[in-house]
């Protein structure tokens, strides 16, 4: 795997190493001992897919807070999507800063979430699908969620809005939060 740092330390664009020869190619797609090495987490102890229907759809933003934060191995295996990551950690100098990068089937390419950034992504075609591995199980009490539409974070999606969850829709802006409850997020206060 080739690991590439992005401008917030923790977070990694994760491109395969290919080997390939007259039959196709074969890839490591995870590995323990090289996300160590690469200075990462590589704790894995779900593995999700989803799949969506039409191009715009729109996921996210999803974490969840202490004491059951995941982080997240992300990977599109058919169709293409923008993922973005917000770090919501409350003592983090890039608290509040994103990064998007686009995944596909074409490109192959992953997106490393560590704990404490909310993630999103939308769909660039239709019937897309999108792997996660997740560092934890889900806790239905620990998650929350932002508004991808929220001025505050400066996000920007490639395409108009065409499905999202009521969920999705109803998230707080980040102004609507208490200062409490965003250094909640990631255990600064308990």
């Amino acid at each position: 795997m080739i690991f590439e740092e992005t401008a917030i330390p923790g977070v990694a664009i994760i491109d395969l190493e290919v080997r390939g020869d007259d039959r196709g190619f074969f890839a490591r797609t995870f590995c323990r001992e090289e996300f160590i090495a690469a200075g990462l987490e590589p704790h894995v102890e779900q593995a999700n897919v989803s799949f969506n229907y039409r191009a715009g759809t729109l996921r996210g933003m999803h974490f969840q807070i202490s004491p059951h934060p995941e982080s997240k191995l992300i990977r599109c295996v058919r169709g293409a999507i923008v993922d973005t990551i917000v770090d919501m950690r409350w003592d983090s100098p890039t608290r509040l800063q994103h990064v998007s990068v686009e995944l596909s089937a074409e490109n192959r390419r992953a997106l490393l979430v560590p704990a404490y950034f909310a993630h999103g992504y939308q769909t660039l075609t239709d019937d897309t699908e999108v792997t996660y591995q997740v560092s934890g199980a889900y806790a239905p009490a620990a998650e929350r969620g932002l508004r991808h539409d929220d001025p505050a974070l400066g996000l920007s999606w490639p395409l108009p809005v065409a499905e999202m969850s009521p969920k999705d829709a109803a998230w707080p802006l980040l102004s609507e939060w208490t200062d409490e409850e965003l250094m909640a997020v990631s255990g600064a206060v308990q």
